[in-house]
């Protein structure tokens, strides 16, 4: 192998020769950066990483990346990456995916990822707006969202990603946003060293049709008092100052305040992103559907189970064992055969 080879890899080793066709400004761009950093980070190769996308803006994706990649159907990115996965588990496979095509069209083929727990990543696009048909809304958009497709106001109750992915017992479910970069990239390459499913939903700005959904969360003026960046092990504080936190009411989650002399550090809930019970986790979820909370971002769940490609083999492996390797010629003309002119 020649020196250069040997060379390690660095972002622009990941950069696909393709130009890079998104709206200017849109947080996808974001993104993609930071993955294409992330991966010599990793320690990624480029022949042995897949991305797979579905069928929206944030599907352009792997024609940026100097990987493989697959630009697949609406919404069934997850039985491609499934198939690519289990045909050769030592592939590290990536989903780029959109709220629309994730939650819509491909809303059954995401709940099942989830529960299989193929050892895939996730990176789920939310810029709460169909993006690339033109802004009509979209699973997670907000109730009363205006849109072409809802000229007098959306009368459907959002989708939050989190909750779903929680509930369809996701191994490794967090949130990020686009323009905290730095954030963003530490979310990602947790969720890149998880083993298992890790679903990642990343509030993305859509500047043409959908521009400011999350300025909230973005802006320096106003990100730490709208955002609650989680810690594992550490009391759940926000605030421009870090004056304000999160306990338990009884079993209800309130705001309270640190300065007052009524409530300390101590009184506050301390995160347990590693814990199996999922009271915790469905509980932050929820924090994002009140107005009255700061919206988490972080890591909310990280557990271990058992990944769907290596039981996959462990069963194919075991049923050799019993059975022997078998022969297709002889499947194939055993039993009464027909032939047909």
């Amino acid at each position: 192998m020649s020196a250069v080879e040997n060379k390690p890899l660095t972002k622009k080793d990941f950069e696909s020769d393709q130009d890079v066709r998104w709206c200017p400004g849109c947080g996808d761009y974001a993104i993609l950066s930071q993955v294409q950093k992330m991966m010599p980070v990793l320690g990624n190769t480029r022949e042995n990483t897949v991305f797979v996308s579905g069928i929206g803006c944030s599907s352009r994706f792997p024609y940026y990346l100097n990987t493989y990649g697959f630009h697949t159907i609406h919404g069934r990115a997850p039985a491609f990456a499934i198939g690519i996965k289990a045909a050769n588990p030592n592939l590290d496979v990536w989903i780029a995916t959109g709220d629309g095509d994730a939650l819509s069209i491909g809303g059954n083929h995401f709940i099942h990822l989830m529960r299989r727990n193929p050892n895939i990543k996730v990176l789920l696009f939310n810029n709460r707006i169909y993006g690339l048909t033109k802004g009509q809304y979209s699973p997670t958009s907000e109730h009363g969202k205006v849109t072409k497709s809802s000229p007098f106001g959306s009368i459907e109750e959002p989708f939050n990603p989190t909750s779903l992915a929680l509930g369809a017992n996701a191994s490794f479910v967090a949130r990020a946003v686009d323009r905290d970069t730095k954030h963003l990239s530490s979310v990602i390459e947790a969720a890149a060293k998880h083993k298992g499913t890790a679903f990642v939903e990343i509030y993305q700005n859509c500047i043409i049709f959908n521009d400011g959904a999350f300025t909230p969360y973005t802006e320096k003026e106003t990100k730490l008092e709208n955002c609650l960046y989680l810690e594992h092990g550490k009391p759940m504080v926000f605030g421009q100052n870090s004056d304000k936190g999160i306990k338990l009411d009884g079993t209800v989650p309130k705001v309270v305040s640190l300065t007052d002399g009524k409530n300390s550090l101590e009184d506050l809930i301390v995160h347990d992103q590693f814990s199996e019970d999922q009271t915790l986790a469905n509980l932050i979820t929820h924090l994002s559907d009140n107005k009255d909370f700061p919206v988490p971002v972080g890591v909310f769940r990280s557990i271990s189970r058992p990944c769907y490609e290596d039981q996959l083999v462990e069963q194919m492996e075991s049923a050799k064992a019993l059975k022997g390797t078998g022969d297709l010629q002889k499947l194939f003309n055993q039993g009464d055969t027909w032939e047909v002119k």
